[in-house]
């Protein structure tokens, strides 16, 4: 199974620090928070890893270079115009093949054990979902008998962590969309399953959120 891992975004709620520093190369306790992530998909046995990029993309691609470093191989999927999450996925499909995937938001922090996602898929994908943060309240999707949907209450939150098969994607074309409308779509076929995860899981948007992640990881070093 493949990994893609989403960076493209700009990072403006973490400004100034991604003025000049693309937000998966920002420092999280002397490593690059993309870092964890390589570091725990390479623990959960994955080997290829696609990362997208758009905003300093060329700085990505020279810190991590061909993934050796990480004993990883990763290829790159570059953006020269806004394509949200749907367009972006869309758009390394080609470097990610006709299996499903693990598809990790780079912006996020958990300790959650990616092995767990190295299973077969039934439906069109499989999403983790956690408790609602304070920033996002009102949540997301609900989990009811093991399937995501739209209609159940009470609400979790969409961690940026998912196993996607790619037909998931059928009859979508090249552009700039989003992937939920997607989700959404197969949830109304019973097509997404789902699982909740009560651990360690940050959304490091803010620069007080990244700060969290440093005060979690000293403690977890202590």
């Amino acid at each position: 199974m493949k990994a893609m891992i989403l960076a493209a975004g700009k990072g403006e709620r973490l400004r100034p620090l991604t003025l000049h520093t693309p937000k998966p190369l920002i420092p999280v306790a002397g490593v690059p928070l993309i870092g964890y992530h390589l570091r725990a998909l390479r623990a959960a046995g994955f080997q290829e890893v696609v990362i997208n990029h758009a905003w300093l993309g060329a700085q990505i691609e020279a810190a991590l270079g061909d993934g050796s470093a990480w004993g990883l191989q990763i290829r790159y999927s570059a953006e020269t115009e806004p394509l949200e999450t749907g367009g972006g996925i869309f758009r390394a499909l080609p470097l990610l093949g006709a299996e499903p995937f693990l598809l990790v938001n780079g912006d996020v922090w958990t300790d959650y054990d990616f092995a767990r996602l190295r299973r077969p898929l039934t439906g069109l994908a499989h999403l983790v979902l956690v408790d609602n943060p304070p920033h996002h309240p009102q949540g997301d999707f609900g989990l009811s008998a093991g399937l995501v949907s739209e209609a159940v209450r009470p609400r979790l939150t969409y961690s940026g962590l998912a196993i996607v098969q790619p037909r998931l994607f059928a009859g979508c074309q090249p552009g700039a969309f989003r992937l939920a409308p997607l989700l959404c779509q197969a949830m109304a076929g019973a097509a997404v399953s789902g699982e909740y995860y009560g651990g360690t899981w940050v959304d490091v948007g803010t620069r007080e959120r990244l700060d969290l992640v440093e005060r979690l990881l000293r403690e977890h070093q202590e």
